[in-house]
């Protein structure tokens, strides 16, 4: 299965909200691969399991048990990156509704949305929630990341529609009713968001279909890259071949996979690779290729893949390949 992972905004804004209130970033980012790297190292996504530290970090150093519905209401239309914009770009609420269904893997990896239509109400559900974070939490967010998105797309800040929430109301609710209107219902069956499919019909202010269609291209695309289930070190393999002759760091290359240095190295001790091994097995391809379809000079190729000795090269390329520089040339 591909890792689940959050995008990046969404863990800025409510780092950004956890400090408002008081909270170190230090405390916040404890227990997570945030730690080394810091913000200023994340990538577009981060991985499930540092969203999850984070949240409990944040619902701990705020007290707050709203936390998830007030940080549903800052995730606006910018904050969904290159899915937000593809929404304002829609002919009617019905297209935007099926982007969401085609795409939402882009906002929320780890969770599967349904609509479904029943007589004359349309039904929006959470067929599944992440086991590592409360139900509670998993709702608050994505019922206040809807309307929220909802009432700026529409230009309808008043816009309000029936909640049904599968958990008993909680001693916060005052902050439900506030946030999301006065038809929010607990102890229900199921959890879902219910409205008249009319209201798929209501025209999208902003749309633009020419750039509507660029802007989808795009998701389908990041969305491929997401559900790919190449390992690390398969990723690592290809981003090395490509940057020939360069050979970044690997801290580099964690940031150019949108991982942390941290996170990279567990995931190849996971594949039982690491990166050293990944690199030498490049250097080796290039120079073979160097030494059977040239007449570079020795030094010159050794230089070309990271040697400025010639006889140390000789010697690696010897580990990595198991014969001399000399026997591939004259084979």
């Amino acid at each position: 299965m591909p890792n689940t992972s959050t995008p990046a905004q969404y863990i800025l804004i409510l780092i950004d909200m956890a400090e408002s209130r008081g909270c170190a970033r230090d405390s916040l980012l404890a227990g997570t691969t945030l730690v080394e790297s810091g913000i200023s190292g994340i990538g577009a996504r981060i991985d499930d399991a540092d969203f999850v530290q984070l949240v409990a970090n944040a619902q701990r150093l705020t007290g707050d048990p709203a936390l998830g519905l007030k940080l549903g209401l800052r995730l606006n239309l910018s904050a969904h990156a290159i899915l937000g914009q593809a929404f304002i770009t829609c002919r009617d609420l019905a297209q935007v509704m099926d982007l969401l269904l085609k795409y939402h893997h882009l906002l929320a990896s780890g969770i599967q949305l349904e609509l479904e239509t029943i007589g004359e109400q349309c039904v929006l559900t959470l067929v599944s929630t992440p086991s590592d974070v409360s139900v509670e939490f998993e709702y608050e967010l994505l019922y206040g990341a809807f309307i929220n998105t909802l009432r700026g797309l529409l230009n309808a800040p008043d816009l309000c529609l029936r909640m049904e929430l599968p958990y008993p109301e909680p001693a916060h609710s005052s902050v439900y009713y506030e946030a999301l209107g006065k038809a929010v219902y607990f102890n229900c069956k199921r959890g879902g968001i219910l409205f008249h499919r009319d209201l798929l019909d209501t025209p999208v202010p902003s749309s633009n279909p020419v750039l509507g269609s660029l802007y989808e291209a795009e998701c389908a695309r990041l969305l491929a890259d997401l559900e790919e289930e190449k390992s690390v070190a398969e990723q690592t393999l290809r981003l090395l071949r490509k940057l020939e002759g360069q050979y970044p760091q690997m801290p580099r290359i964690a940031t150019m996979l949108n991982l942390s240095p941290r996170t990279y190295r567990r995931r190849l001790d996971e594949e039982q690779q690491s990166f050293q091994q990944l690199l030498d097995q490049v250097r080796g391809e290039h120079a073979t290729r160097y030494l059977q379809n040239t007449r570079l000079p020795l030094s010159s190729i050794a230089y070309k893949v990271g040697f400025s000795d010639p006889s140390n090269f000789r010697r690696a390329y010897l580990k990595w390949t198991g014969m001399t520089p000399g026997e591939i040339r004259k084979g």
